[in-house]
């Protein structure tokens, strides 16, 4: 099993662009599919992105489809969300997620036993 530990949340202005990166400890990692969700205050965790185990395949929510971008480097066990034109909507705590899981359709949150801890991205108007 991955450990997972995000990075790369802080406060921006509306329009601006972030970059977060979730590292991840193990000698398997390349071999699942990487989420992002995140979390409003009193929202349920929703889902944001995902790529596959070979990077090959990508799924995205609607809310940032072609402003937020996910990658990943196996090498370097590590999974990327650069997002651009932040709005104040996309406020919230991100968290990186590790499962083994087709991404076709958007995942659940209740799909996923491995998480990172968070990391708080802030937009302001």
């Amino acid at each position: 099993q991955v450990q997972l530990v995000e990075s790369g949340g802080r406060l921006v202005q509306a329009g601006g662009s972030l970059r977060l990166s979730c590292a991840a400890s193990g000698r398997t990692f390349g071999s699942y599919a990487m989420c992002w969700f995140r979390q409003a205050p009193g929202k349920e965790r929703e889902f944001v992105a995902a790529i596959s185990w070979s990077g090959g395949s990508t799924n995205y929510a609607e809310s940032v489809k072609g402003r937020f971008t996910i990658s990943r480097d196996n090498a370097k066990n590590t999974v990327y969300l650069q997002m651009n034109s932040l709005k104040p909507e996309d406020t919230g705590v991100y968290y990186c997620a590790a499962g083994f899981l087709e991404i076709a359709t958007p995942p659940k949150a209740r799909q996923f036993t491995t998480w990172g801890q968070g990391t708080q991205v802030t937009v302001s108007s």
